[in-house]
C-alpha cells in the first residue's frame, strides 16, 4: 500500500494517472499481473512505441514495475503493478506549518497508565496478548509491541516527548491517531464520547460514530478475525492560541497553549478517555502502524519558536491574531 501525506506529494500520480490509456493499463494488470508489452499494446490498441512511453510515466510515478523475462521469443517485460491501495491525506495540506517543529511517533502499547474495563483487548502484529475481555492483559510487558488495543471505558495515558529547549517556545501541537468505538462484535453506527486531556486539563471531546467492521483494514495482519475492529478514521487534534480543534477547523474546546503553560521543563501527558456516565459511552479503539487503514503510530508535532538571540536577549513573539 502506498501512502500519500499530501496533495502536492500526490501529483506525480495524478500525472501519471491524467491519461485514460494509462488508466486501462492499469485496470488490466490488476486483472493480470503477466501481461508483457506486446500483451498491453495490442489489449490498449496503440503502437509499441506510445506502450513504452505510458508505460514509462506510470514507473516513473512508482505505480508499475517491469519484470524481464527470457522466453520462446527472446525476451519480455511483463508490466505489474506495486502497490494494491494508494491512499491520499487530503488534509495534510491544512496542517502544515511553516515553524520547525520536532516530531515523534508513540506506539499505541506505550502508555503510561491505564483505567481499563471490558469489552477490551490488546495485540501485538502476530498475536493476542492475553485473553479477551481480561483488563490485567494490559499490564503485560509484551504490550510495547502492540499495535491495535480496545475498551469499552476508562481511559489511556501516553508521556509525549518534549523536546523543547530553553529559549523555544511553543506555538502548536499536533497529534494524529487512527481512532474508533468499541463495540462487541461491530457497528458502523456506534456513537461513542471521546475526550482528550493534556495534563490533566480537558481539551474537548469528539463523537466517534462508530465500529467499523463491514470490510477488512486495509493494512491488517492476514490473521485478524474479521468480528473484531477493522479499521477507524485518521483525526488530528490541534492545540494552538485559538483553542483546540479536530481536523484543523472543528472547534472541540477553548483550552489554548497559554492554559496548557507548557515549557521546556514541562511533561506532555496525553489522555483518552471515554467515561461510564458519558451520553454516548461506546468505547474506543487505537490503531497503529500495522492495522487499520492507515500504516502509522500516535504521531505529534510540536512547532515552536526561538525566543533567544545569540546574546541570550529575548526576543518579542507576535502574537497571532484570533480571527
Amino acid at each position: 500500500m502506498l501512502c500519500i501525506h499530501s496533495l502536492q506529494e500526490a501529483s506525480e500520480v495524478f500525472k501519471a494517472l491524467s491519461a485514460d490509456a494509462r488508466i486501462q493499463i492499469m485496470e488490466l494488470i490488476y486483472e493480470n499481473n503477466n501481461l508483457s508489452m506486446n500483451d498491453l499494446a495490442n489489449m490498449v490498441g496503440v503502437t509499441n512505441s506510445a506502450i513504452t512511453l505510458h508505460i514509462s510515466k506510470l514507473e516513473s510515478a512508482g505505480l508499475v514495475t517491469i519484470k524481464t523475462t527470457s522466453g520462446k521469443r527472446g525476451i519480455s517485460k511483463i508490466i505489474q503493478p506495486v502497490h494494491d491501495r494508494i491512499i491520499i491525506d487530503m488534509f495534510e495540506n491544512a496542517k502544515n506549518n511553516p515553524l520547525p517543529c520536532y516530531e515523534d511517533s508513540i506506539g499505541v502499547g506505550q502508555y503510561t497508565t491505564c483505567d481499563i474495563h471490558p469489552t477490551c483487548g490488546i495485540c501485538t502484529p502476530k498475536e493476542i496478548i492475553g485473553e479477551l475481555d481480561d483488563p490485567r492483559v494490559f499490564s503485560y510487558p509484551e504490550r510495547f509491541k502492540a499495535g491495535i488495543l480496545w475498551f469499552g471505558y476508562g481511559s489511556i495515558t501516553y508521556n509525549l516527548p518534549n523536546r523543547l529547549h530553553a529559549g523555544q517556545k511553543i506555538r502548536e501541537i499536533q497529534i494524529s491517531f487512527e481512532i474508533s468505538s468499541e463495540c462487541p462484535s461491530y457497528n458502523n453506527d456506534y456513537p461513542s464520547d471521546i475526550y482528550f486531556y493534556i495534563n490533566d486539563t480537558l481539551l474537548g471531546s469528539w463523537i466517534s460514530p462508530g465500529d467499523f467492521g463491514d470490510r477488512k483494514g486495509m493494512i491488517s495482519p492476514t490473521w485478524w478475525p474479521t468480528p473484531l475492529n477493522q479499521y477507524g478514521l485518521l483525526k488530528t487534534l490541534v492545540i494552538n492560541h485559538k483553542g483546540t480543534f479536530i481536523d484543523g477547523t472543528h472547534q472541540i474546546g477553548k483550552t489554548t497553549l497559554k492554559d496548557l503553560n507548557i515549557d521546556y521543563n514541562s511533561t506532555i501527558d496525553l489522555t483518552f478517555s471515554v467515561p461510564k456516565n458519558t451520553a454516548n459511552c461506546g468505547g474506543m479503539t487505537l490503531f497503529g502502524e500495522d492495522f487499520g487503514d492507515y500504516s502509522q503510530d500516535i504521531s505529534m508535532k510540536l512547532f515552536y519558536v526561538n525566543q533567544l538571540t545569540n546574546a541570550g536577549e529575548d526576543l518579542p513573539v507576535k502574537e497571532e491574531p484570533n480571527a
